[in-house]
Order: C-alpha cells, then structure tokens, then sequence
C-alpha cells in the first residue's frame, strides 16, 4: 500500500520529515475538504475526519500525520507545505484564499472558444509560479477553432518559457500532447475559468464521466459544475487536483511570480536609464523602446502594469492588518500586566 503514498508525492523528504510522528501516527493527505470535514487518503484506507479549531485550515494537498484517541482520529501534525497556491480573497480580506498545496505543476486551462484572455492567462501563470510550482498552459477545445497552432503561439509569447500543450478532449488521440506529459508521483493541479473545460478534461484522464460537465452559456461565459477542489488519481499513478472555475482572479503575490511570469518585460526594466523608471514616459526606458520597435506588444506591457499595481495594493492591504493585528496583541499584553499588578497583594 506505500505505492499508493507514492502515487500520491510521498519521497524520501518526507520520510525523514514525519519520522519524529512515525512511531504513533499514520501519514495521510488530504484529498478534499468541505465546511466541517476532511477527506484523507492514508497508505491503509481512506478516513474522514473533523479537524480541531487549533488545527489551522488544512487545503487540498496537505500531507498530515494522523494520530487516534480512542476511536477518533486527529492531525497530529501539519508537514511542510512545498508549495502553496494562494489568491487575494474573494470576500476583500487582506488575508489570502488557500487554494491548494504540495502541487508540482499547475495546468493552466486556457479554452480555444470564446477567443482565449491572454490577460487572465499571464495573471494565471503569474499565481502559479509564485505558488513555488511549474504552469502548463493547456489549450482545450482546439477541435472548434481553424487555427489552434496560431492560438498556441499567442499563449507562448503571453508567457515566455512556458510549455504550451493543445488538447481536444473529444477528438481520438486529442489528450496525448497533455497525457504523454503526465508522470506518477508527480501532482498537478487544474485552474482556470469557468467554461474552460476543465471537468471534461479531466474525465477524460481519468477514463470516466466521475465529474459534471456543463456547455457554456450563450453569451460565452461558462457555468461552475465543480463546486469543491478535490485530489483525483489518475490511471498512470498520477495525481490531479480539480478546482471550480476562477470567475475573479485576485493577485496575491509574495514570491517572484510576477517576474517569472513577465521575465521579458522585467529584465528589460532592469536595463532602463532610471531606477525608478515607470516606463511611461522617461527618456531612456528600455521597455518603451522593445514597445516602440515591436518587441514587447503594448498589450503586454499594460498587463503588467495592472498586476503590478494589483500586487502592490493588496501588499499595502496586508501590511496594515498584520500592523493591527500586532498593535492588538500587544494591547492585551498590557492590559493583562496591569490586571496582575492590580491582583497583588
């Protein structure tokens, strides 16, 4: 049964890291999570449990160490998370939304019909490497289009070092380019918007109709059909997680995402006359040059822009609630010394 563990990312790493809970709990990873319960995969059976508060949130692709009290199982403890894809909430909290962890490689799911966003496409790719993963871009549904190969070019050239794979999930050999890429043990995890194909392109990996499929509407928006992340194995040992659709994609950025996604535009910017270039209007920007000669296309530029500015709001946003959050703690700190200076005799 430690194939399955296998399967699902366990290595050597992680023997080492769970060797101090060895002796009286079990390795698990965590394969869907609802409001009040977990699903765990563990290398003798699948449980369910009810996290404790003091647990933290767990995500999808957690790998815990689970011990039993009596009859109950509980997470003894949470191990590293290798990577982690975060997004700025949807409610506006200046704290992020977990989406999924331990992923590998993100597949970035960008429909050939209605015309791809190339915008949501970097913004997707820009999440995915500051996620400490790797994005696959995968154009679905080329079988509707004329000219898929040309699309494919345009996501290359919207994302610079980024492997491009174009899949038809209802055409005969149409998930090779995708399937041939698959590896055991490695996790891949499926983002994109709703309507992009996603729950028909992963039936289809997994040779079953196990998830709803929906067609998009009339106005080219999709429909959410998959309502919760969950982490599916797939025939050839692979692991895959599926997530409903992104309608919003709000930029939570710690890392070097941005840059890596946008590494044309940002080692141009290094190269400009000014430090503080904004690449607007100063005499010598290395950036509104590549533009002006045709090498950087301006859409490309104005993208960067906003994500930039999107990125460095929410890091405003965050700054002041963790300045809050301090200034709270420490209030009670105080208020609890003067309450025991009060209580002495």
């Amino acid at each position: 049964m430690l194939d399955l563990l296998a399967s699902l990312g366990w290595d050597a790493a992680r023997d080492l890291e769970f060797a101090p809970y060895a002796d009286a709990a079990v390795a698990g990873r965590v394969v869907r999570v609802d409001r009040s319960a977990v699903d765990v995969l563990t290398a003798d059976n699948p449980l369910r449990i009810t996290p404790a508060a003091t647990t933290g949130p767990l995500a999808v692709g957690d790998w815990i160490a689970l011990a039993v009290d009596g009859r109950q199982w509980y997470v003894d403890a949470l191990l590293e998370r290798r990577s982690a894809i975060r997004r700025a909430s949807v409610r506006g909290d200046s704290a992020p939304h977990l989406l999924a962890t331990n992923v590998d490689v993100v597949l970035v799911a960008v429909p050939a019909v209605p015309d791809p966003r190339l915008a949501l496409a970097e913004r997707l790719v820009a999440l995915a490497w500051d996620s400490g993963a790797t994005p696959l871009i995968v154009l679905t549904k080329v079988d509707l289009v004329p000219d898929p190969d040309g699309l494919a070019d345009e996501l290359r050239a919207a994302a610079p070092g980024v492997d491009v794979v174009a899949v038809s999930a209802t055409t005969p050999g149409g998930m090779e380019p995708l399937r041939s890429l698959l590896a055991p043990g490695i996790t891949y995890c499926l983002i994109g918007r709703s309507g992009a194909g996603k729950s028909t392109l992963v039936n289809s990996l997994l040779g079953e109709d196990r998830f709803d499929t929906t067609a998009i509407r009339d106005d080219g928006k999709g429909r959410h059909t998959t309502s919760f992340r969950e982490l599916v194995l797939l025939p050839d040992g692979a692991a895959l997680i599926d997530s409903p659709g992104l309608r919003g994609v709000g930029m939570w950025l710690d890392g070097d995402g941005l840059d890596r996604a946008f590494a044309d535009v940002a080692d141009l910017a290094t190269e400009c006359r000014f430090r503080d270039c904004s690449h607007r209007t100063e005499p010598g920007c290395a950036v509104l040059a590549a533009v002006e000669h045709g090498d950087v296309d301006e859409r490309r530029l104005e993208s960067w822009r906003k994500l930039q500015r999107e990125a460095a709001w929410m890091a405003r946003r965050t700054d002041a609630r963790l300045r809050a959050e301090e200034a709270r703690k420490w209030k009670a700190i105080t208020l609890e010394m003067r309450r025991s200076r009060r209580a002495r005799p």
